[in-house]
């Protein structure tokens, strides 16, 4: 059985940072593509950050770009968004996703998600 936990969602002040980060396991981790999604209560979940099999490719939605950095550690089967100058504009309930094809998508699986707040 495949599993995606995220962990490091907070409530934090405009300005800081956050990792959050996502283990996998029940699935050979260097094989996929993962990915780091976002989701606002009444909106579209949207693609914030992927990454390639290896961590060499990387994407990102333009409103993070220069603030978030996706990496991966293929050891630990472990994807990681570092988030710098949180904007309130940020929160919402981060997930991870792992992708047998591409960076950005088709995503098989899906973690539960992790709750990042950032106040004003």
């Amino acid at each position: 059985q495949v599993q995606l936990v995220e962990s490091g969602g907070a409530l934090v002040q405009a300005g800081d940072s956050l990792r959050l980060s996502c283990t996998s396991s029940g699935l050979i981790f260097r094989n996929y593509a993962m990915g780091w999604f976002r989701r606002v209560p009444g909106k579209e979940q949207i693609l914030v950050a992927g990454v390639n099999l290896t961590g060499r490719y990387t994407y990102y939605a333009d409103f993070v770009k220069g603030r978030f950095t996706i990496s991966r550690d293929n050891t630990k089967n472990t994807v990681y968004l570092q988030m710098n100058s949180l904007q309130p504009e940020d929160t919402a309930v981060y997930y991870c996703a792992a992708s047998r094809r591409a960076a950005t998508g088709p995503f098989q699986y899906w973690g539960q998600g992790t709750q990042v707040t950032v106040s004003s």
